[in-house]
């Protein structure tokens, strides 16, 4: 009894140890499992950055703005005097030698602004390098367009400007595709625009950039001048080219670029839509620019010191050191030593300001000019006249 009895003491004992065991190797086994399960697999979220916005596609605008950007090709004709520059400097005939008789081209762009064969393009681009240089004398001009859809048409001048440098072609052909006009007054600094154009002759090429000034003057480039700055590609071609807006509207006609390379620099000006749709509607009407005049006189920016002498507040206005006693500002008694301040109740900013105000006033109007004269305000009525040769 004794042994069976330690025995089975010894079988408990035995199978109270394994239970005790299995169960600890159990918690064991589940507390590994639960630290070791896998990972759920990784899902990459696209990170957008605080107050960022997508780009906007332009496809669309390009889609429906190329077709009226047009090639232009020119090929001028000229007859070059031969100057002596020996006998000119001593006051001798500067065509001693007589003339010289050759071909020069050009090329550019267009932008076909009315659906019957009406093109704005640059006047540069027209009458070539001849528009800058009073030796040569264009003989013949012979001018083609190529369209978009590959036709390749003669374009007969309608009639240029050289103040602006814009010019107005004409060609044979109906239900042509064109773009709206935008008003260029609206367009605000970092507004993305379109370059459209024929750079280095690679046919509807668009750049895109923005904005970076409007209303430039001052320049030197034109007698009269109002520019939209952008930073979009122009480059040699693209001249006569389209300036285009996010909404499809024509805003510009691109014109020069600064560049000490000759290519891209991220400085292009092109003339505003609103100048360049006055010139079209004059050269369309009457072959010519039609513009305002008061007389000739000589208009100076005032300085500081200046201002400060005649008692202005700031240096806005135009200070006139001389002018024709037959102009009819000076008729109307406006005098030398006068600053103009104000032009039908417009301040005027600079000279180059008072010039673009008394070129789009109507002819046959009369303007009212505010005068700053020996400390006091005045107001003078004068008539609007055509340009008169001095």
């Amino acid at each position: 009894m004794p042994r069976r009895f330690v025995f089975i003491l010894l079988m408990l004992a035995c199978f109270t140890a394994g239970v005790l065991l299995a169960s600890r190797y159990r918690e064991a086994t589940d507390a590994g499992a639960q630290t070791q399960t896998p990972a759920r697999p990784t899902v990459t979220t696209p990170v957008t950055v605080a107050g960022a916005t997508a780009l906007t596609d332009f496809s669309k605008i390009a889609e429906r703005t190329i077709p009226a950007v047009v090639n232009v090709s020119a090929q001028q004709v000229v007859r070059r005097r031969v100057v002596d520059p020996f006998f000119s400097f001593f006051g001798g005939p500067d065509d001693l030698y007589g003339t010289r008789r050759g071909v020069e081209n050009s090329l550019g762009s267009g932008v076909i602004v009315s659906s019957d064969g009406y093109i704005l393009t640059n006047n540069h681009v027209v009458v070539g390098e001849a528009r800058e240089q009073r030796a040569v004398t264009i003989e013949q001009l012979d001018v083609t367009v190529t369209l978009a859809d590959k036709r390749e048409l003669h374009a007969q001048p309608v009639g240029v400007d050289p103040a602006t440098d814009l010019a107005l072609l004409k060609i044979e052909a109906r239900n042509l595709p064109t773009m709206p006009w935008g008003d260029s007054s609206k367009l605000k600094v970092a507004e993305w625009v379109l370059a459209i154009g024929n750079p280095y002759q690679l046919n509807q090429t668009v750049t895109l950039g923005i904005v970076s000034a409007v209303g430039r003057t001052n320049l030197g480039v034109n007698a009269y001048e109002d520019f939209v700055q952008t930073d979009a590609a122009i480059n040699p071609g693209n001249s006569g080219g389209a300036l285009v807006n996010a909404r499809g509207e024509l805003v510009g006609i691109n014109t020069v670029i600064f560049s000490q390379s000759g290519g891209y620099q991220g400085i292009g000006f092109a003339v505003s839509s609103n100048l360049a749709k006055r010139i079209f509607t004059d050269l369309q009407q009457y072959q010519e620019v039609r513009r305002g005049s008061i007389g000739y006189f000589d208009g100076e920016q005032l300085t500081t010191r200046a201002a400060n002498a005649l008692g202005l507040s700031d240096t806005k206005g135009v200070y006139l050191s001389r002018m024709s006693r037959n102009s009819s500002a000076y008729r109307s008694g406006i005098q030398p030593g006068d600053v103009i301040v104000t032009f039908n109740g417009t301040a005027v900013e600079d000279p180059s300001h008072l010039n673009r105000l008394v070129s789009d006033a109507k002819i046959g109007s009369t303007a009212v000019v505010g005068v700053y004269r020996e400390g006091r305000r005045v107001e003078v009525k004068v008539p609007i006249t055509m340009p008169q040769t001095r």
